[in-house]
């Protein structure tokens, strides 16, 4: 039997990060050894109560640390227009597991769980790169520990936070240019992939029927602002750890990704090198392309394998 692969999920849950987690917890592919949380999509102190509500929703035991409750540099920003003012309206959770949570800052957990774990760890990043920028700061010697970062982050074109910018690169993009030039093994996850990953009305009223987690997931998709029904609403997060079970449904391609960080209009902006303009060694594998129909089945199958 095959090694599971051990990972760290950092995360701001937010709607869409409820189906990443939910899709990585219950794939027998995946030990999840640690949970790491950040300010994103709402407050760390929000979404640090969602993962915990999470856990307690699905019985697991996974240690959680709070991590960094604001950017580097830049002012905070959040997505409550698009989570809710909690980051996860729609669902009543009756419970939440507060004895999951360490003492320690999310940094110092994620440097004991790299450094004490045999086999090298992949890191995925859900939300800004805040923790994972002064992890690096921090500890550089942990790179060596780990395998891969996996972040569902930026565009290749257009934004939807700034007219070029992402929202998790431009929550905090001094510590996502950090990441970037970090020199760690890359996979950048992004908008334009999140878009293609659609879930409809239709696919709901399947959803809901499939399981409890299928009949929680679709109550918060009812408050998810991040599309429409209608069209379908963009499975960002869930891509990052579709891309780590199925990468066949990628198109990846191996270039180099600068991160703004100075331009008054373009700040959190990432510049996809796909043609060598810059004359760069590639530093990142960049999803391109999605197969829509493999997502969706995809998606399906993970809730499937939740209770």
């Amino acid at each position: 039997m095959n090694k599971k692969r051990k990972i760290i999920i950092d995360t701001d849950p937010g709607i869409d990060d409820a189906v990443a987690i939910a899709a990585a917890l219950f794939d027998e592919r995946l030990d999840v050894k640690l949970f790491t949380t950040v300010s994103g999509n709402v407050s760390v102190d929000k979404v640090t109560k969602n993962l915990l509500k999470l856990l307690a929703f699905w019985d697991k035991e996974v240690p959680v640390a709070i991590g960094s409750g604001r950017p580097l540099l830049c002012d905070a920003i959040d997505a409550s227009e698009i989570h809710g003012s909690t980051g996860m309206d729609g669902y009543e959770f009756t419970e939440s597991k507060y004895e999951l949570l360490t003492k320690n800052h999310a940094v110092i957990d994620m440097y004991k769980t790299l450094m004490e774990t045999k086999e090298k760890t992949t890191i995925v990043a859900i939300g800004p790169l805040t923790n994972i920028a002064l992890l690096l700061r921090m500890y550089p010697e942990c790179s060596e520990r780990i395998e891969e970062l996996v972040l569902m982050g930026g565009s290749l074109a257009r934004g939807n936070t700034g007219v070029l910018s992402e929202f998790n690169i431009a929550a905090d993009p001094e510590a996502a240019k950090i990441v970037f030039e970090s020199g760690l093994p890359l996979t950048m996850v992004g908008l334009d992939v999140g878009e293609k990953a659609l879930i409809s009305a239709v696919d709901c009223k399947k959803l809901k029927k499939m399981n409890k987690t299928g009949e929680m997931i679709d109550q918060l998709f009812q408050s998810y602002r991040s599309g429409n029904l209608d069209v379908g609403l963009h499975m960002y997060d869930g891509c990052a750890i579709a891309y780590l079970l199925a990468p066949e449904m990628f198109d990846v391609r191996e270039t180099y990704v600068a991160v703004e960080t100075q331009g008054a209009l373009t700040a959190g902006a990432t510049l996809v090198d796909l043609n060598g303009y810059l004359e760069k060694t590639a530093n990142c594998r960049v999803c391109v392309d999605l197969d829509s129909g493999q997502f969706k089945q995809w998606f399906f199958d993970a809730i499937g394998k939740c209770i």
